[in-house]
């Protein structure tokens, strides 16, 4: 039995008449007029919060939300988040003036069976990232019970995710956490083969760990985005003035020699396409690689036939595992690479596989391509669920005490 599955879960507990303090993660985009642009980390919050109110419990919720290094900045406040969650809940969702205090614990005192009160910014207290013992103190004063929902913060030892767990005498994991373990542990742990592992972004050096871990499991990895181009380059491949990381030339040669001794099918792109400038407008073209990137032109995206090779990959799997871009999708020239896995991802789910998606871009990418619905799970925690994936345990699960 992995340590996260002998956890106290949310199940386990009965909330009646109890101060549930809340640990979720609303940390979501914001647009100029401070109105919430991607809802889905609140609705992923919802059925925890739900079970809290129908047993009768008092529903006392904190968060962070951007990057506000301590300061009470206004744009970083979580009122827009405070109406968006009255609007998905259907009842009112009070905004505390802060996340301790005296006027605070007042409030959470006052609170009756079923309502929900949501703190404000964490981050507006540098004492929450630093896992202040004190402040810690002063957020377990708002609770009887703490349930830690926030998947997207639990690999980080932070006052809200596990200091303030020493400080309560009950401490369980939510839904969210139970779904996004359940998913990922999944990926570790006696997955359907064939499995492939679909890795993009820019560099090696953030997803070496994942990729030593999951070469001793998959049977193919799929190596995309910036991170090809230093496999490629490792290989002799001319790229032009494409990202490359020289400092890992070597390493990238080795993942290549450990695949091949491991009997795991390295895919490479073959083709991409090309363009002198990151911008929309720009002129592109399609190139095979092995004929190389001309000076002055950047390798962006993956091409037509290193897609349709990717596609076969992915749908022929039983478990899939996708984390980062194969392009630069935020600009259409570059956003087929990307699109297609995700259109291939769908696919392979409808055939019976599981796929799973990492969170970060990529969780955004299958998002944007209206593909949400049909993936098996994407995780709401990029940071989090790499790390979990690395073999490392987290932080936020580890404090949790054992079921009895």
């Amino acid at each position: 039995m992995s340590y996260w599955e002998r956890k106290t879960f949310f199940e386990d507990l009965n909330f009646r008449g109890q101060r549930v303090l809340t640990r979720v993660d609303f940390n979501v985009p914001l647009d100029a007029k401070q109105r919430v642009t991607d809802n889905n980390r609140v609705r992923q919050a919802l059925s925890t919060i739900r079970r809290i109110v129908e047993q009768g419990g008092r529903a006392v919720l904190m968060s962070h939300l951007g990057r506000p290094g301590g300061e009470q900045v206004p744009e970083l406040s979580l009122r827009p988040v405070a109406e968006e969650l009255s609007r998905l809940l259907g009842t009112s969702v009070t905004l505390a003036p802060d996340c301790v205090g005296a006027e605070v614990e007042a409030q959470v005192q006052a609170l009756q069976d079923g309502e929900v009160l949501l703190l404000e910014n964490l981050r507006y207290h540098k004492a929450e990232t630093k896992n202040d013992p004190e402040f810690c103190r002063q957020l377990a004063k708002l609770g009887d019970v703490y349930v830690n929902d926030a998947f997207g913060t639990a690999h980080r030892a932070h006052a809200s995710t596990a200091g303030v767990v020493k400080f309560l005498p009950i401490a369980a994991l939510g839904y969210l956490i139970r779904k996004e373990l359940d998913f990922l542990g999944g990926l570790l742990e006696n997955p359907r083969q064939p499995y492939v592992a679909v890795l993009g972004g820019a560099k090696i050096s953030d997803k070496l760990k994942v990729i030593e871990n999951l070469m001793e499991r998959v049977q193919a990895l799929v190596i995309g985005g910036g991170m090809a181009n230093t496999f490629l380059a490792a290989q002799g491949f001319a790229l032009g003035d494409s990202l490359v990381d020289d400092e890992l030339l070597d390493l990238a040669a080795g993942l290549v020699e450990q695949a091949r001794n491991r009997g795991v099918q390295l895919h490479l792109p073959t083709d991409g396409v090309l363009a002198q400038a990151l911008k929309a407008d720009v002129e592109t073209k399609t190139v095979a690689l092995p004929d190389g990137v001309p000076e002055g032109w950047k390798l962006l995206d993956i091409g037509p036939q290193t897609l349709a090779a990717y596609k076969s990959v992915v749908q022929n799997a039983k478990t899939v595992f996708w984390n980062g871009p194969l392009g630069v999708f935020e600009i259409l020239p570059f956003a087929a690479g990307t699109v297609g896995v995700a259109q291939a991802l769908a696919q392979a789910t409808a055939g019976g596989a599981v796929t799973v998606v990492g969170g970060g871009d990529s969780a955004a990418a299958v998002q944007q391509s209206g593909l949400a619905e049909h993936v098996s799970h994407i995780s709401t925690g990029g940071g989090a669920s790499l790390e979990f994936l690395e073999g490392r345990e987290l932080p936020g699960v580890t404090v949790i005490p054992d079921r009895n």
